[in-house]
């Protein structure tokens, strides 16, 4: 390292900056072992800012000199602190890499923070944040980063930087870069043996979130360098908010192909925003409005309740127990975790089965709205991904493309046509589903990726819904994939007169403006509410069973263990973990941090609902049917007095009735 007097005053003045701002880093870079890894150093633009402003701004215009110039500053300021605590077993460094987070800084406006479909010309050359998820992620390779060179007519020693942009191939000065007082113009310039810096590399892919696009517009996409100790610390599914610089990279070499320039980015700063998914707005007076709307529904808990589901696909009529299936599906119980570390999921899975025109793609649009990141396709999905993940080729190297259960890796996947899933998804989708991760082996390729998501399906009956047959012969779906729903809601169209002349009235009455549609509209909670509501009871809530609530789900699934037969593929220790999911995920609904009896009644009727055939409760009917009552807590109470009679046969359950 060079000694004080060979240091130029700029590099001076940033390593004066460094230490005064980031002590504390610095003195861990150096007391950590290896001397030969790369070590970040986490700088805040907005300091940068705050402590020198035309510094900061030579940064943002200048970023491929200024960034090397902080990495020399920051390889200063550690010999600094290191000729400080040598004695402490301290270890000096050979790189240090100066990572700037802009986070709170002028630059998060939406010049320098252009979504990746606007990135221009303009941006080339400057210190640009993008945003987006990791889509493909590469292998690491081996680069050369630098070489040093020495003038045969001055022997003057200096480093020349392999261009990226041009793969990677080495350009010399024209002329000696000696800065001495007698300028050498020597043209003939010698390698210096053993002087090759390498660096790990990597290349990923980023595409821009689809809940920002309007409908219509194409995703865009665009590659990302990661280098040094950014490598590896993302992965495909991943969110995330990467600063560097952009310039363009020369395409490979194809026979009777033109050569083109395709933007890339070299990362500076990487920051993954997995925990940070949520861009909803929730101000303390939203909450308290929460606190007071319950306040007023005290005595009339299910009113409440009920007016909170109104607000769901408003525009379709009725279908109450879909629309309790869908907030309870969003919202979701509580993950368990034992003693081993073996983890019971807590997100819940949905599949709507019906005929055609009941509202199913209607459901999964408005779900899609309500969740804080989702992604919505086929069961034969939209790329070769399909749902899972699949290994392409790209430049002779096989990369991981992720499919749509890893994109909505933490919010919810609606896929329409459930049954028209690819075969190698259908393989791998009972994993992604029951224990949240996918494991691939392809192309040399072996990991698992994270599926945390919310499966919500649609799909039509194979010909006419015969009740007499299981469910898994009237979808074509196994009985193992279908055991891995938690609801399987049937909506048939058995032509009802009744219920078509009520169906038909609203649809009529949609088209007239009038005083009571208009009072009826008034209190239908709208999107932003609902969506604000589910975001806050899913974070603030983690509801415990009580005794009561333990010892209903407990006699009710030992009952149907007993009379299984038609519904064999549910009635399995998944039904029980399904039965636990729904009432916490009810517990929250109803903005309480405990399960009650309410909803385990509750959560046991929407098993019920699921079955075609019912083993207890006989008035649940069609679920397409279902309708909103006009005194919910009356006709609860019936419903609750049902299934407390009917356990109340099973000996181990023989006080029951007096819990009322």
């Amino acid at each position: 390292m060079e000694t004080e007097d060979d240091v130029p005053l700029h590099l001076k003045s940033l390593a004066a900056f460094l230490i005064r701002l980031h002590s504390d880093q610095l003195r861990s870079i150096t007391l950590s072992p290896g001397p030969k890894l790369h070590y970040p150093l986490y700088i805040d633009f907005a300091d940068l800012m705050n402590e020198d402003p035309p510094l900061a701004h030579l940064v943002f215009s200048h970023p491929i000199d200024y960034l090397r110039f902080l990495d020399d500053a920051a390889l200063w300021a550690h010999k600094i602190v290191f000729d400080k605590l040598k004695f402490e077993k301290a270890v000096e460094k050979i790189f240090i890499h100066v990572r700037i987070n802009i986070s709170g800084s002028p630059l998060e406006c939406p010049e320098t923070f252009p979504s990746i479909g606007h990135v221009r010309v303009k941006h080339h050359g400057i210190l640009l944040t993008l945003k987006g998820t990791v889509i493909r992620s590469g292998a690491t390779k081996m680069y050369e980063g630098e070489r040093t060179y020495m003038c045969r007519k001055c022997n003057h020693m200096f480093p020349v930087y392999p261009e990226l942009e041009t793969r990677n191939s080495i350009v010399l000065p024209p002329s000696c870069p000696s800065q001495r007082s007698k300028h050498c113009e020597g043209t003939n310039f010698q390698y210096v043996e053993n002087t090759i810096i390498c660096h790990d590399y990597q290349e990923i892919k980023i595409q821009e979130s689809t809940q920002v696009l309007g409908v219509g517009v194409i995703p865009r996409s665009t590659l990302v360098i990661l280098k040094d100790d950014l490598v590896d610390i993302v992965k495909a599914g991943d969110d995330v908010i990467v600063t560097g610089i952009l310039t363009a990279k020369w395409s490979p070499d194809l026979r009777d192909v033109r050569c083109d320039l395709d933007p890339v980015l070299i990362a500076n700063h990487v920051r993954r925003t997995n925990e940070l998914k949520s861009d909803i707005d929730l101000p303390d007076d939203v909450i308290l409005q929460f606190k007071q709307f319950w306040s007023e529904f005290k005595d009339t808990p299910l009113k409440g309740r009920n007016a909170i589901l109104r607000g769901i696909c408003p525009q379709v009529f009725g279908l109450f127990t879909v629309k309790l299936a869908v907030a309870l599906t969003l919202i979701g119980g509580v993950q368990q975790v034992d003693a081993s570390g073996t983890k019971v999921r807590g997100e819940s899975h949905l599949l709507l089965v019906g005929d055609p025109g009941t509202g199913k793609s209607q459901f999964l649009k408005f779900a899609a709205k309500l969740s804080n990141r989702s992604v919505i396709t086929t069961g034969l999905g939209s790329t070769s991904a399909g749902l899972t993940v699949t290994a392409v080729k790209d430049g002779g190297e096989w990369m991981l493309e992720a499919g749509a259960l890893v994109l909505a890796d933490g919010g919810l996947c609606c896929i329409d046509e459930f049954d028209s899933m690819r075969e190698h998804d259908r393989a791998t989708i009972h994993e992604a589903m029951e224990q949240q991760t996918i494991s691939v082996a392809k192309a040399g390729l072996v990991t698992t990726l994270s599926t945390k998501t919310v499966v919500f399906g649609a799909t039509n009956p194979k010909g006419h819904y015969d009740p007499d047959q299981p469910l898994s012969v009237n979808t074509t779906l196994s009985g193992p994939l279908l055991s891995r729903f938690d609801i399987v809601l049937v909506l048939l169209d058995t032509k009802n007169p009744e219920w078509d002349a009520v169906v038909s009235s609203h649809i009529l009455a949609e088209g007239e403006p009038g005083k009571e549609k208009d009072e009826h509209l008034a209190h239908i909670w709208p999107l932003a509410m609902l969506r604000r509501y589910i975001h806050f009871v899913k974070g603030y809530f983690r509801p415990v069973l009580t005794k009561e609530a333990e010892k209903v789900i407990s006699s009710y699934y030992q009952l149907q263990r007993r009379s299984a037969t038609q519904n064999a593929a549910r009635t399995t220790v998944r039904m029980l973990e399904s039965l636990i999911r729904l009432a916490q995920a009810h517990a929250r609904l109803m903005f309480r941090n405990e399960v009650t009896r309410l909803d385990a009644i509750t959560a046991i009727l929407c098993i019920e609902s699921s079955m075609t055939t019912s083993a207890i409760v006989d008035s649940v009917g069609n679920a397409l049917h279902s309708n909103f009552t006009e005194n919910p807590d009356k006709e609860y109470a019936k419903q609750e007095r049902l299934i407390l009679e009917k356990l109340k046969s099973f000996e181990e359950f023989p006080d029951i009735i007096s819990m009322e």
